[in-house]
């Protein structure tokens, strides 16, 4: 596997009742923290309705968040493309690659939340079959054609974009998939990455991995596009990391049922069962399940590890946001996993242990000239004060 990148999912989810404003800010400032750690990737979601998952628009995010930082790209994640006309998303989407001199990124997906589509009239068959329209729209559009077609949604007559991308000749386009081939057989059609939201939230998304890029593969050869690139596959992850298991343990009591709540409870989101019913059982459930890691930086390591040999290899991990713990424990959770889960997939790790080795292995060698140094320049010393008289 080639240098994997690393960063984050951010639906997010936020507990209801708190304070938005803060929780929203508390997301940007998670971000600048991500870029002067490092962090390669920042995904931010698209939602309308259920309380938790508060940003509705990704683009305006993600402006906010390139004032604030340097180098991490930004991208959505996703763009609920069946929600919008297709044409004004792919010309948000180059105003913002414009705005952050390329490092903007496209996630498409259907939606998630039924409780969003059904405020614009839409049922989950008409957003999944809308997706596949508007992703071809999208895609045609950014290659600087001109198009006209009429959809479920909207008429589009000779329409066509007046600026090119500043990344050249685009920037990455990428398709969620949870457990279905929809998303992997959308990605090999259209020659996008793949973003695996579900590669660790369900058993099913974890043991789909290695078919779901055979279907990119397979979709790519039937459309006569190249070989795909693993490097564009992104998977979804899991974790809450600390010094030791039981201190990640306690932290994760923060938050972590509000969580699950959300998803057994709230989210009309089947594919996204997770179980358990108290904090014990639904951090069991994590790290027994085999879906995450609650614990320190070696767990997480051998969580990727995993996730590498079932996928056969992958371009990027993104941690999902969720807020198991607070602020300040979430924090140093991304900053454990940057000091020292990165450098063993980044191939940092190697170099620096080798010359520590080294080092060790010719030190009493090394330790004896310097003492042979010191004795030669100390008589050297006492011969010239015995030549001066």
């Amino acid at each position: 596997m080639s240098r994997l990148r690393f960063g984050t999912f951010l639906a997010p989810f936020h507990k209801p009742g708190q304070n938005p404003t803060l929780a929203l800010q508390r997301d940007l400032q998670l971000v600048e923290h991500l870029d002067q750690l490092g962090y390669d990737e920042a995904w931010i979601g698209e939602h309308h309705s259920a309380g938790s998952e508060i940003i509705a628009s990704p683009e305006i995010f993600m402006a906010a968040a390139a004032e604030r930082t340097r180098h991490i790209k930004l991208g959505t994640g996703v763009t609920s493309v069946a929600y919008h006309n297709p044409l004004w998303v792919a010309d948000r989407m180059v105003l913002l690659d414009h705005l952050t001199r390329g490092r903007t990124m496209l996630g498409c997906g259907p939606g998630s939340l039924p409780t969003d589509s059904a405020m614009i009239g839409l049922n989950p068959t008409d957003t999944r079959e809308l997706m596949e329209d508007n992703l071809d729209i999208i895609t045609r559009l950014l290659a600087g054609e001109s198009v006209t077609k009429q959809t479920k949604t909207h008429n589009l007559v000779d329409a066509q974009l007046q600026l090119r991308p500043y990344s050249d000749p685009c920037f990455d386009i990428t398709v969620a998939a949870v457990a279905s081939p929809t998303g992997p057989r959308l990605a090999g059609r259209f020659g996008t990455g793949l973003l695996s939201i579900g590669a660790t939230l369900t058993q099913d998304g974890f043991d789909a991995l290695a078919h779901h890029w055979s279907v990119v593969e397979e979709r790519a050869r039937h459309y006569g596009r190249p070989t795909p690139d693993r490097s564009g596959w992104r998977l979804v992850g899991l974790m809450h990391i600390a010094e030791t298991r039981e201190q990640a343990y306690r932290e994760v009591e923060y938050g972590i049922e509000h969580w699950f709540q959300y998803f057994q409870k709230v989210a009309a989101f089947p594919q996204m069962a997770v179980a358990g019913g108290d904090v014990k059982e639904m951090i069991d459930f994590i790290n027994e399940a085999g879906i995450g890691a609650i614990g320190t930086v070696e767990d997480a390591k051998a969580q990727v590890q995993k996730l590498a040999d079932q996928s056969g290899g992958f371009g990027a991990f993104l941690l999902l946001g969720h807020e198991w713990a607070n602020p300040e424990a979430t924090r140093r959770s991304y900053e454990l996993i940057a000091q020292n889960v990165f450098p063993e997939f980044q191939g940092q790790a190697a170099s620096t242990v080798a010359a520590k080795d080294r080092a060790s292995a010719t030190r009493t060698a090394h330790a004896q000239t310097q003492l042979d140094a010191v004795d030669h320049m100390t008589r050297k010393y006492e011969q010239e004060k015995s030549a001066q008289g």
